[in-house]
């Protein structure tokens, strides 16, 4: 009777909203309790061995990186707000030298044909270089020598390239003009003048692009046969199965798979066609005839080290810089449209 009256006057719990709220609370804390703050873990002398000897071998790497790279860039774009002869000390000029740039006939000349080559070598060297490793992507016998061939005028110096194909245009005893005259008179017609091609100015720039074309050919082409060696065998096949014949398994299936290679590959072609330089230095020095072979990379050469005007040649490199870095983002950005990732 006793406990019976006990547990009749034991307090009876109220299970309101208040207290399931508490008890809810309560739980939540017991299962994520509050967080301390954990002291730093000690590294190992093991740990700190690895890192002393990362920083000790990445160290001279860094170092050229900021002195050869960095710094010359930033010296660069100081000094084209300068006047140098690299002699003297660089007086400030402010933006006297971009203002004699946006009023140099020369500059605007130089531009217009660095365009030009640009405008011709850049597709010309791609769909050629494209072209060929479609050829030497062949299992034939002896199909690694003409690789070789193709890829030889890659590693030839530029200069000794340029010299040949100066001679190859000489007017008069030039091979390609005897080539011309032959095949004039092998089909019976009268052979044209010879062409004067580094001396008239409607073709002496045409002359450096078929040079600059044919250099670099092999180069591109070993870049298109590694990727056309990766694309799957798979989908060929498949498309195969669908009906579709060669050039439309070429156009859906093996130009998609590697238009993130031939996007690379106009990207660096456009850089180096931009940067044109040692085939205008060797086969038309001066810019001749009449300025029409004249680039921004030997007008800058020319006024950094024939004038002696150091601070308006780097005024021209930084210009180019824009030009080059303004169309690598407009390439970057239209990639979207024809590249495929997947």
């Amino acid at each position: 009777m006793s406990a019976a009256l006990l547990k009749s006057e034991a307090p009876v719990r109220d299970d309101g909203p208040e207290h399931q709220a508490a008890d809810v609370a309560v739980e939540t804390v017991r299962q994520n309790p509050p967080l301390t703050k954990k002291r730093p873990r000690r590294r190992g002398p093991l740990e700190r061995l690895e890192r002393t000897w990362g920083l000790i071998l990445a160290g001279p790497y860094i170092f050229g990186l900021l002195f050869f790279v960095a710094g010359p860039v930033v010296f660069t774009w100081v000094l084209s707000l300068c006047e140098w002869n690299g002699v003297t000390a660089p007086e400030f000029k402010g933006l006297g030298n971009w203002t004699r740039l946006l009023t140099d006939g020369l500059f605007w000349k130089a531009s217009a044909n660095t365009a030009y080559f640009v405008a011709l070598s850049v597709p010309l060297g791609v769909v050629l270089s494209l072209l060929l490793a479609i050829l030497v992507n062949q299992k034939l016998p002896g199909i690694k020598v003409f690789r070789t061939l193709y890829f030889l005028p890659v590693v030839t110096s530029f200069v000794a390239v340029s010299l040949v194909w100066t001679w190859f245009y000489d007017p008069n005893i030039g091979v390609l003009n005897y080539l011309i005259s032959q095949t004039f008179k092998f089909v019976g017609l009268t052979p044209p003048e010879p062409v004067k091609w580094l001396n008239d100015p409607r073709t002496a720039m045409l002359a450096i692009i078929i040079m600059s074309v044919w250099k670099g050919l092999g180069y591109n082409m070993v870049i298109f046969l590694a990727a056309l060696q990766e694309v799957p065998v798979s989908l060929n096949e498949a498309a195969t199965l669908d009906g579709a014949g060669r050039f439309q398994r070429f156009l859906h299936v093996t130009l998609p798979t590697i238009s993130p290679i031939t996007f690379f590959v106009i990207v660096i072609t456009l850089i180096s066609g931009f940067q044109v330089f040692d085939q205008v230095y060797i086969m038309a020095r001066d810019g001749r005839p009449a300025d029409s072979t004249l680039t921004l990379v030997y007008y800058l050469y020319r006024n950094g080290f024939e004038y002696l005007q150091m601070g308006y040649a780097t005024t021209i490199g930084t210009a180019l810089f824009v030009i080059i870095f303004a169309v690598t983002l407009i390439q970057i950005w239209a990639q979207r449209v024809w590249v495929h990732h997947d």
